[in-house]
């Protein structure tokens, strides 16, 4: 197992419950989705398993030691990436530059992970010298992920990879996510396009409120009567 959560609950200053006895494992290798509407608590699940957030109750194991209380450096040292919200690139840095961040914690052989991260997303070898600012959404988007893979991330984290993209840019970057995936880094997705997510996902959970209300295989959960009546407009 690489991550397992157990029981993770997470309170606000307010006394408010972002997230209550939220359990989840993802296994090396996959693509496990997390779909939910606008508040249910995804990006706070992200935040509070790459330390950003502190855990108020339960257990976030990774390769089978806790992290629930180690500093977000110290788990971003151990393999854990995280691509937020909103894409977050440094606006006023190159492309390159940019990169070159990613694999600050892990600075060997950069040369090596920026040709394949160039492999990944032509785009940006040919971007190399942009302001990462003037880029498009969707440029900024690819920068942002192969940001984070420039540290050869164990688990790679995305959060709502294809919002505010055209159509043709979702799909240009569920395609990377998938062969990101395909070359053996694990995933682990939120997404409001739930389509999309469990069309690619191995295993998905359906986050709602804060609690998890259904999981299954992406397929399962893809023609499931509740989830397409919620979550992909159709009865």
């Amino acid at each position: 197992m690489l991550l397992e959560c157990r029981g993770i609950s997470v309170i606000y200053s307010k006394k408010i419950c972002a997230l209550a006895n939220v359990s989840l494992n993802v296994q090396t290798k996959e693509i496990v989705a997390f779909i939910g509407a606008n508040g249910a608590g995804k990006s706070t699940f992200l935040r509070t398993i790459s330390g950003i957030l502190k855990v108020a109750k339960g257990e976030i194991l990774f390769e089978g030691k806790p992290i629930q209380h180690s500093p977000a450096y110290k788990i971003a040292a151990l393999g854990i990436a995280h691509v937020p919200e909103g894409r977050r690139v440094f606006s006023r840095l190159t492309v390159l530059e940019n990169l070159e961040m990613g694999s600050y914690m892990n600075g060997k052989e950069i040369a090596r992970k920026l040709e394949k991260v160039y492999a990944l997303f032509p785009l940006l070898k040919e971007r190399t010298s942009q302001m990462a600012g003037t880029l498009s959404g969707g440029e900024q988007q690819m920068l942002a992920i192969a940001r984070a893979l420039m540290s050869e991330p164990k688990l790679l984290m995305l959060d709502e990879p294809s919002m505010g993209l055209a159509p043709i840019l979702v799909e240009k970057i569920f395609s990377a996510i998938q062969e990101i995936n395909a070359q053996g880094t694990t995933i682990l997705m939120v997404e409001q396009n739930a389509h999309q997510a469990l069309q690619f996902a191995h295993r998905a959970y359906v986050l709602e409120t804060g609690s998890v209300v259904l999981e299954g295989t992406g397929s399962d959960l893809l023609h499931n009567a509740q989830v397409r009546e919620a979550y992909l407009g159709a009865a």
